[in-house]
């Protein structure tokens, strides 16, 4: 599966870098089209009125490396691993701004949305997270906005790895081995159990299979 693996944290070598980068290695270990991209290196600004900044074209007016990211890596990936410090009970500025920056491409003065509309839906989508707060409620607004998101776009959101740490290289210490959880996080991307039921959802009244009796018949 192709999957596309977004960091945002101003550090290159920061805690939730390092956890992006334990998951790349799982979902490259089970054999997935696993692909890097850093925000820093791709987004220049925040996302402009469209309405004076869009090209006579309907291209976006604004010029940096979004519009790569998002057509040629973004769309066509079956998968999507967002990862973040956790600023201010919030995501990073450029991971928001990679959420923003999509309206010119969805809305409807952009010729081309209708094939946007359609490629953006269905993508299984996970998170990883650094903080040094250990409040259990610290990643919620984070982790509410991506479900909110996947929801939209008829997406699976299949779980976050939460990492604590302040200086760089302090995830590693963390003693509940928020690495080794990121490595098995990306090696069972895609197969891991996630779901996000409705009220009509068809669903058995068991989650798991009865184990296997090794008992003598």
């Amino acid at each position: 599966m192709k999957t596309l693996v977004l960091t945002s944290s101003p550090r290159q070598t920061g805690n939730s870098t390092l956890l992006a980068g334990e998951v790349l290695a799982g979902l490259q270990e089970a054999g997935h089209d696993a692909t890097h991209r850093d925000l820093n290196a791709v987004i220049d600004g925040f996302l402009k009125d469209c309405k004076a900044c869009r090209c006579a074209d309907g291209q976006c007016g604004i010029k940096d490396g979004y519009h790569d990211l998002f057509f040629n890596e973004f769309l066509p990936a079956d998968g999507l691993i967002l990862a973040t410090p956790i600023y201010w009970y919030g995501m990073s500025a450029q991971l928001k701004a990679f959420f923003d920056r999509m309206f010119c491409y969805v809305a409807a003065s952009y010729p081309g949305s209708p094939r946007v509309l359609s490629e953006i839906q269905g993508k299984r989508i996970g998170m990883v997270l650094s903080s040094e707060e250990t409040f259990p409620t610290v990643s919620h607004g984070i982790v509410h906005q991506v479900q909110e998101f996947s929801r939209y776009t008829n997406s699976n959101f299949a779980g976050v790895v939460h990492g604590y740490g302040n200086a760089r290289g302090d995830i590693c210490r963390d003693p509940s081995a928020p690495m080794k959880a990121a490595h098995q996080f990306g090696k069972t991307f895609y197969k891991a159990h996630a779901t996000d039921f409705k009220i009509d959802t068809p669903r058995a009244g068991k989650m798991w299979a009865d184990p296997i009796s090794t008992s003598a018949a």
